[in-house]
């Protein structure tokens, strides 16, 4: 085997990420269980491992929500970067909540059949031929199979051993999962409980993923028009493009420019120097450019990987590599040449003369 194991490598931020999601869920499910029981319309009081297996479900839907909701958001908003740094450890413990409450459902419901209890899950209710009644165990059972997967192969060895690619297509699959938990839920508890309110939850949801998924890929979509209509407008010796306004770009942060290719190239300030790399973190094909400069290195938003801004290169032991791309300036305004350089090709840094120079 090429790719070695490395243990997960922990700093102050993960474990206060860890520390503050763990409190949250547990604050959950003791909130849930003091307050449910007066939203629910039975004339038998609900046993109290009933109440925590609601309340594990709840969360676990509510979480993954969350976790589909961060990608679109970051995009929105750069404040909710920090959340996309430790996100897989937030679909871990979704996957470990998700797995109590199939445990607690299994446990109540199925501990006393004459079948074993694993299978009689799947052989109580055999109606796939109809809409009401349909096995919406089904949807559970294979929804957590996916948070499983995931969660197994969540690892960066997985990554490496099985290639970014084909890591990628795998962990695509959460939104399937959610999908089936929507249609677990609708197929079970909405038909058997007809609750206003967790309709409301689930109906709300559902339209926050979607939404916030349409408004940054429309907000995308406008900001690739703009940066290509601004790259059209060539300095006068080809092939430089321009690339932006060297005011527009905040000392330690970066823009990214739609090239005609396709190709997203990110440009980065930091301190008087600019330099420019590809938008695609070599780590999981994250959006460097919607990173920062942390210890003067590129740091991508998704996992923290970094990058040296002027070969793309990542700091010993780590190799990853970026593509370069070569700047310079007319005035304020910034040029790029958009043909990329090898991965980890040095480029020296464009140094950015002040205002009022440049103006005198």
């Amino acid at each position: 085997m090429s790719v070695r194991y490395a243990p997960v490598g922990w700093n102050r931020n993960k474990i206060f990420y860890d520390v503050v999601l763990l409190a949250a869920v547990v604050a959950f499910i003791l909130l849930y269980i003091k307050i449910a029981p007066g939203f629910q319309d039975v004339t038998r009081p609900t046993s109290g491992a009933i109440l925590r297996a609601q309340a594990f479900g709840t969360c676990a839907f509510l979480m993954l929500t969350f976790i589909l909701c961060i990608g679109p958001l970051a995009r929105l908003d750069t404040r909710f970067l920090p959340l996309l740094y430790n996100r897989r450890h937030f679909g871990v413990i979704t996957c470990a909540v998700a797995f109590t409450h199939a445990s607690t459902i299994v446990s109540i419901y199925y501990s006393f059949s004459p079948l074993n209890k694993y299978v009689a899950v799947l052989a109580s209710n055999t109606s796939y031929d109809r809409f009401l009644g349909f096995p919406f165990e089904t949807f559970g059972i294979f929804a957590l199979f996916l948070l499983l997967v995931l969660a197994a192969t969540s690892h960066d060895f997985w990554l490496r051993f099985l290639t970014p690619p084909i890591w990628k297509a795998i962990h695509v699959s959460i939104y399937v999962a959610y999908a089936a938990i929507v249609c677990h839920i609708v197929l079970g508890s909405l038909q058997s409980k007809q609750s206003p309110l967790l309709a409301a939850v689930v109906g709300l949801s559902v339209i926050a993923v979607a939404g916030l998924h349409l408004v940054a890929g429309r907000i995308e979509r406008q900001k690739d028009r703009d940066t290509a209509e601004s790259a059209s407008e060539s300095a006068a010796e080809a092939p430089w493009v321009v690339a932006g306004q060297v005011d527009d770009i905040a000392d330690g942060r970066g823009i990214v420019v739609a090239l005609e290719d396709g190709e997203r190239v990110a440009v980065f300030r930091y301190g008087d120097r600019l330099s420019a790399l590809a938008n695609v973190c070599a780590h999981q094909s994250g959006p460097l450019g919607e990173g920062r400069i942390v210890d003067g290195y590129v740091t991508c938003p998704w996992h923290g990987f970094q990058y040296r801004p002027s070969d793309g290169c990542s700091p010993p032991p780590f190799t990853e590599k970026a593509a370069t791309y070569r700047l310079k300036l007319d005035g304020r305004r910034i040029l790029l040449d958009p043909r990329p350089n090898e991965p980890g090709t040095h480029v020296e840094p464009v140094r950015i003369t002040p205002a009022s120079e440049t103006e005198a």
